[in-house]
Parts: structure tokens; sequence; C-alpha cells
């Protein structure tokens, strides 16, 4: 029996978004949403930054340096404060939108509440942010738009009703509005990531739980959230050209 492969070296920029204006929203904390804004960053991109959590939002904006343009607080579950966030933006090429909650509850313990709490950041708070990022794109001429959505959209797993709903939710809104978009040189695609380890998953979930998962996984690893990242960018790059309403799986689980 052979080991593992270990988790490779991050690669260095290549430009693949020089002169692009970024904007990701729950970009704070460890995840993939901060690790898309660091990338991006890496690729040339002009950012736009955003998170519910203000002062974590403000650590990876100071970190990230120069190349954030603007770090704004949006809870994406409130309309208002979606729309000031494009408002404040301007002008946008790629926005990433990374904004999601799960939880772990069987369906038959799970209250409206809990149902309803993930749908509407998850889900809802997607559809608003995609809403507002096409009406800025259609009017342009040009865009991209990338969703997190989960490999969970596919795949069943206990626990997981209500995100994997959500998640489902996510490619389904990605492939009708790519359709929708597609007329005014505007594209749309989502990640289905499987499983990229951070400290907040961590905190969020059972060792147990996180160590089944993972050895699910043909590297015998989850994901560094850069690896899903790179696939974010080059959804977002040009090099995906001729790419919309897909859903790209970035896994290594068996089938």
């Amino acid at each position: 029996m052979t080991d593992r492969p270990r988790s490779p070296e991050p690669i260095a920029g290549h430009g693949l978004l020089d002169g692009k204006r970024v904007l990701v929203t729950a970009a704070a904390g460890t995840g993939i949403g901060s690790a898309t804004a660091r990338r991006c960053a890496e690729e040339g991109a002009r950012l736009v930054i955003s998170d519910a959590h203000e002062r974590r939002l403000a650590e990876v904006a100071a970190e990230i340096g120069n190349a954030v343009e603007v770090a704004q607080v949006c809870d994406v579950t409130d309309e208002a404060q979606v729309q000031a966030l494009f408002d404040a933006a301007g002008a946008l090429d790629v926005v990433v939108n990374n904004a999601g909650l799960g939880g772990q509850v069987d369906l038959v313990d799970m209250t409206d509440e809990q149902w309803s709490k993930v749908l509407d950041v998850t889900l809802n708070g997607t559809f608003r942010c995609t809403r507002a990022a096409l009406r800025l794109m259609t009017a342009a001429g040009s865009g991209v738009v990338v969703n997190n959505a989960s490999v969970l959209g596919w795949r069943a797993q206990a626990g997981q009703a209500h995100y994997a709903a959500a998640k489902a939710g996510v490619m389904a809104l990605t492939r009708c509005a790519a359709i929708e978009a597609a007329p005014f040189g505007v594209r749309v695609n989502a990640v289905a990531p499987s499983i990229a380890m951070h400290a907040f998953l961590a905190k969020a979930s059972s060792e147990e739980l996180l160590t089944e998962l993972t050895e699910r996984e043909a590297f015998g690893r989850a994901a560094e959230p850069w690896e899903v990242a790179n696939v974010i960018v080059f959804l977002a790059s040009d090099y995906s050209s001729y790419m919309t309403g897909e859903v790209v799986s970035v896994s290594s689980q068996h089938a």
C-alpha cells in the first residue's frame, strides 16, 4: 500500500485576470472565499470583497493589500445590503457568489427555521447577487458569474437535506441564468466542491464526519481551499470562454 499523496504546493499566478474587477462574497475567514480573493489578486485582479463579519473582512482586506479596492459588509439575505454592495462596487467583470450556510440535522428533527435559514443564505443569497450581477453585466455586454455549489447538489448525505436542496437549487439557478445571459455576452457557471478543509469547517463539523468524508476521497485527503479557488479562477478567466451553464465538480470522490 503506497502512501497517499500530500497536498501540492500552490502555483504562481499567470495573469489570468489582469485588468479584471472581481467581486467575491463571503470573502472573510479561512475558507474558499478568502482563498478565491487571494488567488484572484495573484492573477492580477482588482477586488471588491464582502462578508457579513466586519472584523474578519477587514483582516482579510489588510492581508491581501492594495488589490482590494472595496471591502464592504454585506448580509446576502438582505436585498438592501446586496444592492448597496453592488452600488459601491461599480463596474464589474466577475462576480463570485460564495456565501453559503450549512448544518448537520436529520430531516425528521429539522425545524422550519433551520431549513429556511440555510435556504435563505445559500440559495436565495446566490439568487440576489446573481440578479444584481446580471443587471450590471447584461447592460455592459460582458461579464462572468461563478457560483459555489457542492457535490451534495448531486449526491446524498444524511443530515444535509437543507444544504443539499439549496446547492441543487444553485445548480439549477446557474443553468437557467446562463441561458438568459448568453445573448448579452455574459457567462454563468458554478463549481461543486466535495470537501475543502479549513478552520471554520473543522469547527462546525464533527471530527468523525470529516474523517469519513475525507476517506471517501480518492486522494485520501480533502482539497485545499486554494485548489477550489484555482477552478473558480479558470471559470472567471477567458480560458473558459465557451463554457456557460456548466457545474464543474472539484472532487476526487469515488463514484
